[in-house]
C-alpha cells in the first residue's frame, strides 16, 4: 500500500471505521436486501472514504472541495438509508450507535474541511 497523505487524516481513519461497522451491521439485514439497501449502504460508505482520498490528492482548492462535498453527501446518504432500515425494522437503534457516532464525526469534520477551503 502507498503511504499517502489522506491516510493520516483523522476523518479518513474514522471513515474506515464507519465502513467496517456498516459491513458488520448490514450482515444482519434480510437476505432479499442483498442487492438493494445493503449494496447501496455499503457503496455509500466506500464513497465516503474514496472521495476523502481523492480530495486529499487534488492540488486545487475547488477540486478538493468538490470531492469533500461528494464525501459529505455520501455520509448524508448513509444517514438516510439507516433511517429507512430502522423504519423497516432491519436494525434497531442500539445496533447502530457506533455508526451514528462515526457518521456524525465524519460529517462534522468534512464540514470544517470544506469551510476551511473557502477561506
Amino acid at each position: 500500500m502507498l503511504d499517502l497523505s489522506h491516510k493520516k487524516l483523522e476523518v479518513y481513519k474514522i471513515a474506515l471505521k464507519l465502513v467496517n461497522e456498516i459491513y458488520y451491521v448490514s450482515k444482519c439485514f434480510p437476505k432479499e436486501e442483498q442487492y438493494v439497501i445493503i449494496s447501496q449502504i455499503r457503496r455509500a460508505a466506500i464513497s465516503v472514504c474514496s472521495n476523502i482520498a481523492e480530495g486529499a490528492a487534488r492540488r486545487s482548492k475547488p477540486e478538493k472541495k468538490r470531492f469533500y462535498e461528494v464525501s459529505r453527501s455520501s455520509a448524508v446518504e448513509i444517514d438516510t438509508q439507516f433511517e429507512i432500515a430502522l423504519s423497516l425494522g432491519f436494525v434497531q437503534n442500539e445496533q447502530i450507535q457506533a455508526i451514528k457516532q462515526y457518521l456524525e464525526s465524519v460529517f462534522r469534520i468534512l464540514c470544517k474541511m470544506i469551510d476551511n477551503l473557502d477561506k
